[in-house]
């Protein structure tokens, strides 16, 4: 799966270069023979035999994913159960959790005080974490689909519009009839109620906090099925 250079994807190399222009990339490789190989040709940062991975820093140069994957056709390795991966979606979803984490910090500084208990906490961190999985792999997904730069980074704009048309700022029940009937079947209105309850220590009904395990799930396995079927239509068009 590519999304603005960075992948996660599953082939032999002669289909992926063709598809994605370079990135940081993880290798796994299927047994220590075929490690040991890709190893000698590819000069990796870091070997894991363990896990049978190479880690392999790309760039715009030699070291790109087309110079890797070339390394690795001239090298006499079966690629049959080669499998290219990037930590894009782990490594938004840190970045993303670290934000969140700032953001905390920044309002307990200026006076905000949570009543919520450790607990609730820890499991609003828990409930931030799903969401921010799911939005990413969402967002994964329309990076395949986009034809373009720009349009990769405007698709999921509508995504930061719902929390504004959600109950993170007035309660749905003072919103007109067609927006409040939007508010309450959204995703993020549920979001919202569980993470703001566990926070301030309210009660959460169970029907939001199943609402919002049910959403994420939809979210993560839509997106990336939906990014999996993109990319297994441009390898066939490819």
């Amino acid at each position: 799966m590519l999304d603005q250079g960075r992948i996660v994807a599953e082939g032999t190399p002669a289909e992926l270069k063709r598809l994605v222009p370079g990135g940081h990339i993880r290798l796994t490789f299927g047994d220590l023979t075929a490690l040991g190989r890709a190893a000698v040709v590819l000069d990796p940062e870091a070997r894991d035999d363990e896990s049978l991975t190479l880690e392999v820093a790309g760039d715009d140069g030699v070291r790109s994913l087309k110079g890797v994957l070339d390394c690795l056709e001239r090298a006499p390795i079966d690629v049959s159960d080669l499998s290219v991966q990037t930590g894009h979606v782990l490594g938004s979803l840190i970045q993303t959790m670290a934000a969140v984490l700032l953001v905390a910090a920044v309002a307990l500084l200026i006076g905000f005080r949570p009543a919520g208990s450790p607990a609730g906490w820890l499991g609003a961190l828990g409930v931030l974490t799903l969401i921010a999985f799911s939005v990413t792999w969402l967002s994964v997904a329309m990076g395949i689909n986009a034809k373009s730069v720009e349009t990769a980074s405007n698709q999921p704009t509508f995504l930061l519009l719902m929390p504004f048309l959600g109950s993170g700022f007035v309660p749905t029940d003072s919103m007109p009839e067609v927006l409040r009937w939007f508010a309450d079947v959204q995703p993020f209105t549920p979001f919202i109620e569980t993470v703001r309850g566990l926070l301030m220590g309210t009660p959460v009904e169970a029907g939001t906090m199943l609402a919002t395990i049910i959403w994420c799930a939809v979210m993560s396995v839509g997106g990336y099925v939906w990014a999996l079927w993109l990319y297994n239509r441009k390898s066939v068009r490819a």
